[in-house]
């Protein structure tokens, strides 16, 4: 169990870190990663660090043992220096401030990108940290980390190409948004709409193709865009959901650009920027997507700047991802250079959650979007599911209704949605 908290004893002055365990487990891909179990006198929160596959060059340091063990992808190291150097120095830390925490370590660390201690030791003890700051001051997770209250509209990647499947689909994510009144009703238009799918994908090409990527998206050996774009209205419509979806892409084009070249290679073609920016063009033209993600490679600044423009005329978001990698600093930079308006947030990218939400914070005051998000490589955590409702940012992305690791962040939110009552804002 990813998320737990264990009470022994309930104490309001017992709130300072008395022990930190810290461990190797298993992700979703079935690769080393940390979890880490914060202790009071009486009480005991655990959470554990996801990861990615296609990630940014500019993104803190996931700390891997190397060597042969786990094929180089072991993380005792990190391990060590949670039970070791973090916890010694943060030792004796009232919980009540989990901001103060974050920054102790990293300033402990003292590298730009964390390279020292891990960004994954750091943001193991992060998360843990402020879910029990939240448990030893009676109050909702959701709360700390924000207390907007404001559930998020899920986009399910229902298909899945580039680094997160098989297949020869370039882009990495085709996402649907459903529209309803209610998130619980949002997860139903979700699973239904992933379930029709399923059954189309299977009549079409074969059982075979109905296999899952990694984010538990289906992974059919198409070759063309417009093909899964194709086979997801299909569904959209069968079931009479009509203008009630939209649809959301993440590209990563990092993944299939040529630095060496300046060309992409989009559909099995080596294309110039210009062209791929029109191809794109053309695709919001024809289907009713509201969101695009890392449309070019996470340097190629111009081209982003000159995608936000027209796209600013669509009314579609373009998401910054290995662009910003949840960095204050880039997404000022972004920002000055109107490069994207909107932040995809994922904690591990940048380290802690305090940096995580201080990102977010800053793009949301300057009017842009943020959308918060899972890591292809992922754990039962659900962890994102009450930042993204304490942000109130109202976008999060958590793969398919499909897979353990996935639906925790749902379902999490189903009972958020619950608690919440008549006070839940959309």
């Amino acid at each position: 169990m990813a998320t737990k908290i264990i009470s022994i004893r309930v104490s309001k002055k017992d709130t300072k870190i008395q022990k930190i365990k810290a461990r190797e487990i298993l992700d979703s891909r079935g690769n080393p990663t940390v979890e880490v179990d914060v202790y009071t006198k009486s009480h005991m929160a655990r959470e554990q660090v996801p990861s990615g596959a296609s990630t940014g060059i500019h993104e803190a340091l996931e700390l891997r043992d190397g060597g042969k063990r786990y094929n180089g992808q072991g993380v005792l190291k990190a391990v060590k220096h949670v039970n070791t150097k973090i916890f010694r120095k943060i030792k004796g830390m009232d919980l009540r401030k989990p901001a103060m925490i974050d920054k102790t370590m990293v300033d402990l660390d003292g590298t730009d990108n964390k390279s020292k201690l891990g960004a994954n030791a750091i943001l193991g003890v992060s998360l843990a940290c402020h879910r029990l700051s939240a448990y030893v001051q009676g109050k909702k997770l959701y709360s700390l980390l924000g207390g907007k209250n404001i559930m998020p509209t899920p986009h399910f990647n229902i298909i899945n190409g580039g680094k997160h499947a098989a297949n020869k689909i370039s882009i990495q994510e085709f996402m649907i948004a459903p529209r309803a009144k209610s998130f619980s009703e949002q997860l139903r238009m979700g699973s239904e709409i992933y379930h029709d799918l399923k059954k189309s994908i299977i009549n079409k090409y074969g059982s075979i193709n109905a296999n899952v990527g990694d984010e538990g998206g289906f992974a059919p050996n198409l070759n063309k865009t417009k093909d899964a774009l194709d086979l997801i209205m299909k569904s959209i419509e069968d079931l009479g959901h009509g203008k009630k979806v939209n649809i959301a892409m993440d590209v990563a084009a990092s993944e299939f650009y040529n630095s060496k070249t300046k060309k992409y290679t989009m559909e099995g073609k080596k294309i110039k920027s210009e062209k791929l920016l029109n191809y794109y063009d053309d695709l919001v033209k024809n289907y009713p997507i509201i969101s695009v993600e890392d449309p070019f490679d996470q340097d190629d600044y111009a081209n982003f700047s000159e995608f936000t423009k027209l796209m600013k005329k669509r009314k579609v978001q373009v998401v910054g991802d290995d662009l910003l990698v949840t960095n204050i600093n880039r997404v000022k930079m972004a920002m000055e250079k109107k490069m994207c308006n909107a932040l995809l947030l994922k904690v591990n990218q940048v380290g802690t959650v305090s940096e995580a939400i201080a990102a977010a914070k800053f793009a949301m005051r300057k009017n842009w979007k943020v959308m918060v998000s899972h890591r292809s490589g992922e754990t039962t955590s659900n962890f994102i599911s009450d930042l993204a409702v304490g942000l109130g940012c109202g976008q999060i992305k958590s793969g398919a209704p499909c897979r353990g690791e996935r639906m925790s962040k749902y379902n999490r939110l189903l009972q958020i949605e619950e608690g919440l009552g008549k006070r839940a804002k959309y």
